[in-house]
C-alpha cells in the first residue's frame, strides 16, 4: 500500500484511529478489527523485546519487528521511529522504505540531550523529506507539552515548532499528550488545515472529543500493550 492511501486518511474532524501495535500477532489483530492502518508503538516493541524505551532497543531489532509486521498485514503501517536512531535522513528513508513502511513518527527529544533546536529539527524533517519523496507520511512529534506544568505557557513555542516542521515538508504534526482541550483547540486552529496528531489517554478528551476538536490522526501509543501487559499480570496471579 503506498503513502498516498494513508494521507488520504488524514481528515480533520473525522479522524483516523490508530491502536498501536508491537508484534506481527498484535498488528493482524488491528486489521481484522476493521482498522485500515497500523501504526507501532516503540514503547511497546522496545519493552516487549527486553530493552528500554527511548533508543534503548538496538536499531536492528527495532526495524526487524517492523519488517515482520509489513509483512503480515495488507494495509499501510507506519512506524514509530522515535528520534531517528542517530541515522542520517537518507538512511532513515531508506531503511523504512525497505521494509515496506509507507509513514513514520519523528520526535524532536533526543534521549539524554533533551528537545532539539527548532532549526536542527527543521532541517532533519527537511532531509528526511528530500530522501523519501512522497513516498513515507511524516509525522512530527512536538515535545514540548510533556511534563508541562503550564501548557498554555508553552503553546507559542508548540506552534512555533509545528508550522516550522510542516514548511520543512511534514504532513501531520504531533503535539503528544496536550492534556487540556483548549489547549490542544488553539493549537489546532493555529496550524489549521494542517492535520494534527493527538493521543486518546485515559482522563482524557475521548474519541469524539478530538474530533470535534479537529484533530485528523488519533494514537493509543503503548495503551493497548499496557492493557495487555495488565490483563496478563492478574490472569497469573489468578494461577498463584
Amino acid at each position: 500500500m503506498t503513502a498516498v492511501k494513508l494521507r488520504e486518511l488524514h481528515v480533520p474532524g473525522s479522524p483516523l484511529v490508530l491502536p498501536n501495535a508491537w508484534d506481527a500477532d498484535s498488528a493482524r489483530l488491528v486489521v481484522e478489527a476493521g482498522f485500515p492502518v497500523v501504526a507501532t508503538s516503540s514503547a511497546a516493541i522496545a519493552e516487549s523485546l527486553g530493552h528500554a524505551d527511548g533508543q534503548g532497543a538496538p536499531i536492528a531489532e527495532m526495524f526487524a519487528a517492523a519488517a515482520r509486521i509489513t509483512r503480515v498485514v495488507d494495509v499501510p503501517v507506519t512506524v514509530d521511529a522515535e528520534s531517528g536512531y542517530g541515522l542520517g535522513a537518507a538512511e532513515l528513508a531508506g531503511r523504512l522504505l525497505e521494509i515496506g513502511v509507507v509513514g513514520c513518527n519523528l520526535e524532536d527529544t533526543v534521549p539524554g540531550h533533551g528537545v532539539r533546536p527548532i532549526g536542527e529539527q527543521a532541517e532533519l524533517l527537511g532531509s528526511l523529506r528530500a530522501a523519501a519523496g512522497d513516498g513515507l507520511v511524516i509525522n512530527a512529534r512536538v515535545d514540548v507539552f510533556l511534563g508541562a506544568e503550564n501548557e498554555k505557557a508553552v503553546l507559542d513555542e508548540a506552534v512555533e515548532r509545528a508550522r516550522a516542521y510542516l514548511d520543512a515538508g511534514a504532513d501531520c504534526v504531533y503535539p503528544i499528550l496536550v492534556r487540556s482541550p483548549e489547549v490542544l483547540r488553539e493549537f489546532v486552529a493555529a496550524v489549521s488545515p494542517a492535520a494534527v496528531n493527538a493521543t486518546l489517554w485515559p482522563g482524557g478528551p475521548r474519541r469524539a472529543e478530538l474530533a470535534e476538536l479537529g484533530v485528523a490522526r488519533i494514537s493509543l501509543g503503548a495503551g493497548l500493550w499496557r492493557a495487555a501487559r495488565v490483563w496478563l499480570a492478574e490472569r497469573l496471579a489468578d494461577l498463584g
